[in-house]
């Protein structure tokens, strides 16, 4: 898997942290308190967005008063405390970090999440050293699955798209790493179980476990 590839940049929620289930709570809650239920299709819906994308959704799609900025800064301040205490490494992660480093092979992250949250979360699980470069789809024109934010890290990691090896949870990040010209490994999490069949025909590998990697 790693035969030929200079780079390696993950997705953050569902493929570095286990972090998937917080966000359906956070929208419980937050578009309960305008009196809104869930919609089942939302986090679907959603998927791949970036954090000012999906900003945009909720604000047209739901008529929240808020404005984009007020709405960013809560949904943060909502997350914080769980990724600070709540959301742990997936396993296999650190060590597979490691191995990277070891070998000389750069690594980034390229995440829908918001540039405070991801920076929080890698300080408090210890892992910041171990990247060289993180950045955001809030960064890009599109988010997922369009590529710019695969890209982008991959320019900034100074190695081509075909030298670049993009870990991944759900569909929209998949393609989104194959549509920027990369190899593609598509990681299990239980959020999108059911959407299995749909990432292992995307992507070039499927792993359980980040022990699997060879």
């Amino acid at each position: 898997m790693l035969e030929n590839i200079k780079a390696v940049i993950f997705d953050l929620d569902g493929t570095l942290v286990d972090s998937m289930w917080m966000w359906r709570d956070i929208d419980i809650e937050y578009l309960g308190r305008f009196g809104i239920p869930l919609p089942e299709s939302l986090q679907k819906d959603i998927s791949g967005m970036s954090f000012s994308e999906t900003a945009v959704y909720f604000k047209e799609t739901f008529g929240i008063s808020d404005s984009l900025e007020e709405i960013k800064k809560t949904w943060n301040d909502m997350a914080f405390y769980k990724y600070t205490h709540e959301v742990p490494l997936k396993p296999g992660v650190l060590e597979f970090l490691k191995r990277l480093k070891k070998r000389g092979i750069r690594t980034g992250i390229a995440t829908s999440n918001s540039k405070e949250l991801v920076e929080a979360v890698v300080e408090s699980l210890h892992i910041s050293a171990y990247f060289d470069e993180i950045h955001t789809s809030c960064e890009v024109a599109k988010g997922k699955p369009a590529p710019d934010i695969y890209l982008l890290v991959a320019e900034c990691l100074k190695v081509k798209p075909e030298e670049c090896l993009v870990f991944e949870d759900i569909p929209e990040g998949i393609l989104a790493g194959v549509r920027a010209g990369m190899k593609t490994c598509a990681v299990e999490d239980d959020f999108s179980l059911s959407m299995t069949e749909e990432k292992k025909e995307l992507a070039d590998y499927y792993i359980t476990h980040y022990d699997e990697v060879v």
